[in-house]
């Protein structure tokens, strides 16, 4: 039977390994993925939070996005996903070179070895070229920092989180990362985190708190105010960030197969039920839904689904999603809402946007459900140690459950020492927190720009400063509430 035209070889851009169904899924994956920070995380976090600070909140999420690609292709995606240099870091190089991009993906030290040294599991190779996954890993490593920003919004020296975006890269993310996914200890271990509970949500939530509480709390009046500007926009950004999780845990498979429209169904399954549990909370608790409350508890059914979005689907099983949606969207919500009020640490810390609660919190409860949940077929498709299992289908499954949490350990540990010592080592030459004169100014006083060109705040217009079409010898209008730019009087 002749081979269709379309799959036919053609050196060099359409080599005999070339999958293109699976080139276009994961082009397409972290293109989504991609669109959660940009301009997802973007647009909900200049919504969040207060008007004064829609602009450098945006900003932070747009600067970290690009120095991120850029810091990734030059030294930092090797260290996550290449060769070997400690158990749980790999040797940082470029990943720039068109012979290493245009060859075939493959994560080097995935490969898995019983201890008589034959192999177990071989290494992961995906059928598309290593310039995919190298821009789909980026977009893991954008989101990860773009969500602890959420911790420090309205108070950051600018200059500072410009700094901490590549130092927190390179000696935090990429340990995780190659610990996890790259082929590090954890990984060779058998613990499961499939897209990102551990290495994106946990990493994020737990660094976002230490960092709040180096960079010292937001002025006292926002603190105790501190209304969304845009609750419209802030669900707009909300939504791309749902709709994006199709590609955050679709992608992960490496392929377009069962295993990845698993995932999508049990990402949004998770998701819908975590954000009606948070919801009906609030009814029952406060007598009203809230808008923002919703989107808190979407952003903890997503979290919490991650660690083992298809593993915990089972072959039908999609039941345990709505579990998880359950889990997260009621634990994260006591923690936010009860415990934290009572705890003397929490309220000292101030965490803007409780980035703690709903990521760090979310996907440490979805690393250990998943050592309770993950289904043994699955497992046997997708883990290098065979025969891994949770703990409710019996046998071993009880250690998986301890590997998790031996797992959320370590990332707890590397992320709260890393930060911190990060931290201490920027203050040396900048501050971590903005002056007072400028907290109380906001955007106008970091960046000298505004969101919004609207006239108000009690402001007069004045055409010395704004210019105007009058001439001396007409008379000052007494309409002078306009909109900025130059008024004709009549």
């Amino acid at each position: 039977m002749t081979t269709p035209l379309a799959y036919q070889e053609h050196l060099p851009a359409a080599p005999g390994w070339l999958n293109k169904g699976d080139n276009a899924w994961q082009l397409t994956a972290a293109t989504l993925v991609g669109l959660q920070s940009m301009p997802g995380l973007v647009i909900l976090y200049a919504s969040i939070v207060k008007k004064k600070w829609a602009v450098n909140s945006a900003f932070m999420a747009l600067y970290a996005f690009a120095a991120v690609l850029i810091c990734w292709v030059l030294v930092c995606y090797r260290m996550a996903f290449g060769e070997e240099l400690l158990p749980f870091w790999g040797k940082g190089a470029p990943a720039l070179g068109q012979n290493f991009l245009t060859k075939r993906a493959i994560v080097m030290e995935t490969t898995h070895r019983f201890d008589n040294g034959t192999v177990e599991t071989p290494a992961e190779e995906p059928f598309y070229p290593m310039a995919t996954l190298v821009y789909f890993q980026f977009t893991f490593a954008a989101i990860t920092l773009i969500l602890l920003a959420g911790s420090v919004l309205g108070r950051m020296n600018i200059k500072a989180w410009m700094a901490f975006v590549p130092l927190w890269l390179i000696f935090s993310y990429t340990v995780g990362a190659f610990s996890l996914w790259g082929g590090g200890f954890l990984y060779q271990w058998g613990v499961i985190d499939y897209s990102g509970g551990y290495v994106i949500h946990l990493s994020s939530g737990i660094s976002g708190l230490t960092a709040a509480y180096w960079v010292g709390p937001r002025l006292k009046s926002d603190r105790e105010r501190f209304p969304p500007n845009n609750v419209l926009l802030m669900l707009a950004g909300a939504g791309l960030l749902w709709m994006g999780w199709s590609g955050f845990n679709g992608g992960a498979p490496y392929a377009a197969n069962i295993a990845s429209s698993v995932a999508v169904l049990n990402t949004n399954i998770a998701a819908a039920t975590s954000l009606l549990v948070w919801t009906t909370l609030d009814v029952i608790v406060f007598g009203k839904p809230s808008v923002i409350g919703a989107v808190q508890g979407m952003m903890t059914g997503l979290a919490c689904i991650t660690p083992g979005a298809e593993q915990l689907a089972g072959l039908v099983q999609s039941w345990a999603a709505i579990v998880m949606g359950i889990s997260s969207g009621s634990i994260p919500w006591v923690t936010m809402m009860i415990l934290h009020k009572k705890s003397t640490l929490l309220q000292q810390v101030d965490d803007t946007l409780g980035v703690f609660h709903t990521h760090a919190v979310a996907g440490f409860l979805g690393g250990l459900q998943t050592g309770l949940f993950a289904e043994p077929a699955l497992c046997r498709l997708l883990l290098p140690v065979t025969n891994s299992r949770g703990a409710f289908y019996g046998g071993e499954g009880g250690m998986q459950f301890v590997k998790q949490l031996v797992a959320a350990m370590f990332v707890i540990a590397w992320n709260l020492v890393s930060t911190t010592i990060i931290l201490l080592f920027i203050q040396l030459f900048i501050p971590l927190r903005m002056p007072d004169e400028q907290l109380e100014t906001g955007d106008d006083a970091v960046h000298g720009e505004e969101a919004y060109a609207l006239w108000g705040d009690g402001e007069r217009y004045d055409p010395t400063r704004h210019g105007s079409l009058q001439t001396s010898n007409t008379a000052v209008s007494p309409y002078v509430n306009g909109a900025r730019g130059f008024t004709i009087d009549l």
